[in-house]
């Protein structure tokens, strides 16, 4: 078991890395996967083979190993264990998901500093960031349009030096007392992740048996602006939100059939570093999708998601966390079954309606 969800530090060719983590209740490596859509039968209509002789299984087995860093790889079963909890559940729910339609999610946002005011993301940046999530999953730089927007309704900040030096081993106290709403709400934690780590996200699959860990949290110098060069324009909140919503890494697999699980993007033997334009690593049809938000590219290089990743984002909103009425709620901390009152752009509480007046008495006739 995931003891903590601590993650281990990493770097790829010298480069800090985005991850995925299970931050309770999974195997470490089973909690990278989560964004499984079986389409893997549409895949293969794209002519997609089986992996030929030029992608070998030690080749494999030498990205898992060096992946096992950021625990962002996933084994061919894993990612067919968690692609059928997601077929169950849309089965069982005896109606699949909107096509695209997305879905407007509260978003509260954690800004853990230390208590010298190291780290403590001031409104306007996380304004900022909220507009990048906003735009990246509208198709607003590039791509599809996903259907997703992201409602800021709460922003809170904790000045703790012991979280700030080491979020990862308190990361369960943090998020006991932190976390607000259900699974319909996304938390974002902007903390100090370290030198080698952008990002980690829980997926949807893992709400059911740890619910108090759902949520993302990325290096406070990632957001726009920050200190994190060539990482810098808040994408990797965006790659880990796409992680919460249920999608691969776009080199899931590698060159191995069904790849990253969706039809749209075409397969890729491993991860990008830097922005490497025509980059063409597995021998099925398509350049490697290194635009793609779901790569681990530089963020100047990501523009993108896709038809298809916006489908399987819709298939996971509806299968884990579609919550009917729960997205206009959020819970205080401390209460997660208590409703509380949406937040207004100031984050005072909305003020209440103001009261129908009272009918006036019937005057007697004559």
């Amino acid at each position: 078991m995931n003891q903590g969800g601590k993650a281990p530090r990493g770097t790829k060719n010298g480069k800090p890395v985005r991850t995925v983590a299970a931050w309770g209740g999974l195997l470490v490596g089973a909690a990278a996967l989560a964004g499984v859509v079986a389409t893997s039968a549409a895949q293969a209509q794209t002519g997609a083979d089986p992996a030929p002789p030029d992608c070998p299984p030690e080749g494999a087995a030498a990205r898992l190993a060096e992946a096992r860093r950021d625990d962002g790889m996933l084994s061919a079963e894993q990612a067919a264990d968690y692609d059928r909890l997601l077929r169950e559940k849309l089965r069982h729910q005896q109606a699949p998901a909107q096509s695209a339609d997305g879905a407007a999610v509260p978003l509260v946002v954690h800004v853990v500093h230390a208590e010298d005011g190291t780290g403590d993301v001031d409104d306007g940046t996380v304004q900022e960031q909220v507009d990048v999530l906003n735009k990246a999953f509208a198709g607003g730089f590039a791509g599809a349009d996903t259907g997703f927007s992201f409602d800021l309704r709460d922003v809170t900040r904790t000045a703790n030096d012991a979280w700030f030096e080491d979020f990862t081993s308190h990361a369960d106290e943090a998020r006991s007392q932190l976390r607000r709403g259900g699974a319909e709400t996304l938390n974002l934690y902007l903390v100090n992740m370290g030198e080698g780590v952008l990002g980690q996200a829980t997926f949807p699959q893992e709400y059911e048996t740890d619910a108090a860990a759902d949520g993302v949290m990325v290096d406070y110098r990632t957001v726009p602006g920050g200190s994190r060069e060539n990482y810098n324009l808040g994408y990797t909140a965006v790659h880990e939100t796409g992680h919460w919503l249920g999608l691969f890494h776009t080199f899931q697999n590698g060159c191995d059939r069904p790849g990253d699980y969706v039809d749209d993007t075409p397969y890729q033997r491993e991860q990008s570093s830097g922005c490497p334009e025509g980059s063409d690593t597995c021998p099925q049809r398509g350049a490697d999708p290194v635009h793609n938000f779901m790569d681990y590219s530089d963020d100047p290089c990501l523009n993108n998601f896709t038809r298809g990743q916006a489908r399987r984002m819709a298939e996971h909103w509806e299968a884990f966390r579609a919550g009917g009425d729960a997205a206009t709620r959020l819970s205080p901390p401390g209460d997660p079954g208590a409703p509380t009152e949406p937040r207004s752009p100031d984050q005072a509480p909305a003020p209440a309606p103001e009261p129908a007046p009272a009918p006036a008495p019937e005057q007697p006739a004559g």
